[in-house]
């Protein structure tokens, strides 16, 4: 699935030893009555890692007589396994910091996690976030990180020297990419060298997709729906037209996204279908042209471009963590999004987005593209990212999309290759109709 891991491309490696490993820890760090409590971060990488500890940190330092141990998990399938392993033994960390979405739906959280739809913060959800976190009978977790958006990221400074506007429809974004190739620029980046940078043009016009027929992630869900056939469709005639009309840079095939964006920033090339997450990676190389670098969503024909949202990740608390814990546990996940807990968000890692939850402020030097996409959320011009609506996502979906973007295959027939893909991932989650 197209999250945050899948832009990351964790790959772990968990044998079975180290699941009972796990399970040994959580069992000893489990003593100590309330005043002590872990929290499991939200993978093994030092990012995840490090937000983990500062949010532990933080909060022991606003409330001493409570000790957090932060334990580690690793990324990707291995660390869905282990999650659901330690949620049905019973031995989950007291909070622990996973997805939002299809995800956390696929937890059981009815069965396994501890509602929170009575704390004081859920007021202050965004409604896109809570969906993500509920069922019909409760809500469960809390956001921690930002939202992120799909669409295009684009450089101001190019579009400026132009005298470009910000395209509102699909021909416009074409009229725009023809200036920008007349100036010796290159108008669309494209990286297939990390194949997963292929999805953009699909995924991230969904909230498009949704915005014409709302019910089509049911529908989809229910195979009633089909990439072949429009809206849905759009996302693969885009992806071929950038190519059928020279809109690419000439390496689409092996520039890597780090790459890519140092190109953007730079202003060697002007505009880049991708998920704003990406944008930490700009201020780690090209911290000078940061604030160059904008956003705005999908073109519409309609001219309202609606923006894609991936939501913020969440953090939960499960059924096993009861009596003086689940207090603690409780104080922990509301001190994540307090005042005090959001400036210890802003301070571990860049805001690639708008928060989920009005308590937390941006700071005043995130990114530029925070703000572009603070007024689509401000003007309720978002929608949810499909993952966050279905849980269907067929696993060769970034090879079709190449094999369009590069002219091998047209965009109906990657259409129809894809709705096939999806089969068998629908049947293995024994969904009805398929």
């Amino acid at each position: 699935m197209f999250s945050r891991r899948t832009a990351a491309r964790v790959a772990a490696t968990v044998a079975s030893t180290a699941v009972l490993a796990a399970t040994l820890v959580a069992c000893s760090s489990s003593g100590g009555g309330g005043s002590s409590i872990t929290l499991m971060a939200g993978g093994n990488d030092p990012a995840a890692t490090k937000f983990a500890k500062s949010i532990a940190d933080g909060f022991m330092k606003e409330n001493p007589s409570i000790k957090v141990k932060v334990n580690t998990r690793p990324g990707g399938t291995d660390g869905d396994n282990l999650i659901k392993t330690r949620l049905s033994t019973r031995t989950m960390d007291d909070v622990f910091l996973y997805n939002s979405g299809s995800l956390f739906q696929a937890l059981n959280p009815d069965t396994q996690l501890q509602p929170l739809t009575d704390e004081a913060w859920v007021k202050e959800l965004t409604p896109d976030f809570k969906k993500t976190v509920s069922t019909s009978k409760a809500t469960y977790g809390a956001p921690w990180g930002t939202t992120f958006n799909g669409g295009i990221m684009y450089n101001k400074k190019v579009y400026e020297k132009l005298g470009l506007t910000v395209p509102k429809t699909w021909a416009e974004f074409i009229s725009n990419s023809e200036k920008i190739k007349a100036a010796g620029i290159i108008p669309v980046l494209q990286s297939y060298g990390d194949t997963w940078t292929s999805q953009l043009f699909v995924l991230a016009d969904f909230a498009n997709v949704s915005k014409q027929d709302p019910e089509w992630a049911t529908k989809y869900t229910e195979n009633k729906a089909k990439y072949v056939n429009p809206p849905a469709l759009a996302g693969f005639t885009h992806t071929q037209e950038v190519f059928d009309k020279g809109l690419m840079n000439k390496d689409y095939a092996s520039l890597t996204n780090v790459n890519a964006l140092k190109l953007l920033a730079t202003g060697e090339a002007a505009q880049y279908p991708m998920i704003t997450a990406v944008i930490s990676n700009v201020v780690q190389s090209n911290p000078d042209q940061v604030n160059d670098i904008g956003y705005f969503a999908m073109p519409a024909d309609s001219g309202e471009g609606q923006a894609t949202v991936w939501e913020a990740n969440g953090a939960y608390i499960p059924k096993s963590t009861t009596g003086d814990k689940l207090t603690a546990a409780k104080k922990l996940v509301a001190f994540i999004n307090s005042p005090k807990g959001c400036d210890v968000q802003n301070s571990a890692g860049v805001p690639a987005g708008p928060f989920a939850i009005s308590s937390c402020k941006l700071p005043d030097d995130a990114p530029a593209l925070v703000a572009d996409e603070l007024k689509y959320q401000e003007a309720k011009q978002t929608g949810l990212a499909l993952e966050f609506l279905s849980p269907i996502k067929g696993p060769n979906l970034e090879k079709i999309l190449i094999q369009v973007g590069s002219g091998i295959t047209d965009a109906k027939a990657g259409a129809a290759l894809y709705d096939n893909d999806v089969k068998a991932q629908a049947q293995q989650l024994g969904l009805k109709g398929w």
